[in-house]
């Protein structure tokens, strides 16, 4: 996977984009293409490329930004360490695709049309900072512990290694960056930390949790999920501003896509929980493109807006559904009852709080750039009206890239 030349493109573009951001978009886009990789799984790279696709379109609707011409290189950074994440087997790599992903997002959070808006960046940045700390620690130590035959101090590893993702993706008890930096930064750059940025430290704990022989902390990622699941479906239900309903349904959707974690000690239905993550994970980086476009507008058309919201909730045979439904078989498998209990229950609270999303956001008609934004978002929680097989297909050929050389 040689990637060097995109990475040599970014730059170029980046720097001369600063004066011509035309330039910076070319390039971004030619990277982009360039990183997808085609020999395995294309699908899932050619998703993944579509979210940033979508985020650098969002990105026009930004009239001026301190970040003009640099931005787009960004996006298609972010895009370049997902593949790397999807893809590598070194340990090395997968580090530096974490940081790469996570380290963007500390200057496109801060852009806005009336300024660098500083104090977001400053709370969002040093819970990040952290999050990398922790999980990088965890994932060190878990992949140390496999190799002394230590259970104690893989059990350790991978409780850090959770605490860092948790923090990082905005999931409880971590998660009290979200609801701030989501409901006062501007809507675009929320939208990219919401989708394109949650890909990247699922695949990595995915690949570390694959390393591990024990069990003992099956339990805590458990918890972990659950506590997520049920403090992001509450604060959504007792929130009224559509950009803090949104935050708190990241801290839910997180806590579903973490329950999928446990599914690691029953190495036979790995590929079924990654399937669902890998939905999961789609299904809320489209909603959140197109509902945050939609909180950027003021407004949306109904039938998009309602669209979105009932993917969310899971109604069949929407993407979100699906995503929901292979992690729930995989627990199912895995013998994790309580935890699919939870998943079903929690997937039943949500409903009233995206129905209330999609009311306070119909009612108008969008034009140009915007509408298309949100109408492709819609569109493509459709795409699983015939069910998602092709998925399976690509996550049984990704856990291929799960085992870790020289581990």
């Amino acid at each position: 996977m040689e990637l060097t030349i995109p990475l040599i493109i970014l730059a170029l573009g980046a720097a001369f984009g600063l004066r011509k951001p035309e330039i910076s978009l070319v390039t971004a886009l030619v990277a982009l293409a360039l990183s997808i990789v085609v020999e395995a799984a294309i699908l899932v790279s050619a998703m993944i490329a579509f979210v940033a696709i979508l985020n650098i379109a969002a990105l026009f609707l930004m009239k001026k930004s301190y970040l003009r011409g640099v931005d787009y290189a960004l996006v298609s950074l972010m895009l370049i360490a997902t593949v790397v994440a999807l893809y590598s087997t070194s340990f090395a790599m997968l580090i530096l695709a974490f940081i790469l992903v996570s380290t963007p997002t500390y200057m496109l959070v801060m852009a806005s049309e009336s300024g660098a808006k500083v104090d977001v960046g400053v709370k969002y940045i040093t819970f990040m900072v952290v999050a990398t700390i922790l999980f990088i620690i965890g994932a060190a130590l878990t992949i140390y512990g496999g190799s002394v035959n230590s259970e104690s101090i893989q059990t350790v590893g991978i409780c850090l290694l959770v605490l860092g993702i948790a923090m990082e993706v905005g999931a409880a008890p971590l998660h009290y960056w979200v609801p701030d930096v989501f409901d006062t930064a501007d809507p675009i750059p929320a939208s990219i930390i919401a989708s394109l940025a949650k890909f990247v430290p699922f695949v990595i704990a995915f690949k570390i949790l694959f390393t591990v022989n024990t069990e003992k902390a099956l339990l805590f990622i458990g918890v972990i999920a659950a506590i997520s699941m049920l403090a992001g479906n509450i604060g959504a239900l007792t929130s009224n501003k559509p950009a803090r309903i949104l935050a708190y349904s990241t801290v839910a959707n997180m806590g579903y896509i973490i329950a999928a974690l446990t599914v690691f000690y029953k190495p036979e239905f790995v590929y079924l929980a990654f399937a669902g993550v890998l939905l999961q994970l789609f299904a809320n980086a489209f909603g959140k493109i197109g509902f945050f476009t939609a909180i950027r507008e003021e407004g949306t058309n109904s039938v998009f807006s309602y669209i979105m919201a009932l993917s969310f909730i899971g109604l069949p045979p929407l993407l979100g559904f699906w995503g929901k439904f292979y992690i729930l078989a995989a627990l199912i498998y895995a013998n994790v009852m309580w935890l699919a209990v939870l998943l079903v229950i929690n997937s039943a609270m949500s409903v009233p709080y995206y129905i209330r999303l999609a009311n306070l956001l119909s009612g108008k008609p969008n034009k140009g750039l915007a509408l298309c934004i949100i109408g492709i978002s819609a569109i493509i929680m459709l795409l699983t009206v015939v069910p998602p097989n092709w998925l399976i297909d690509s996550s049984k050929v990704l856990v291929g890239y799960f085992k870790l050389g020289g581990v």
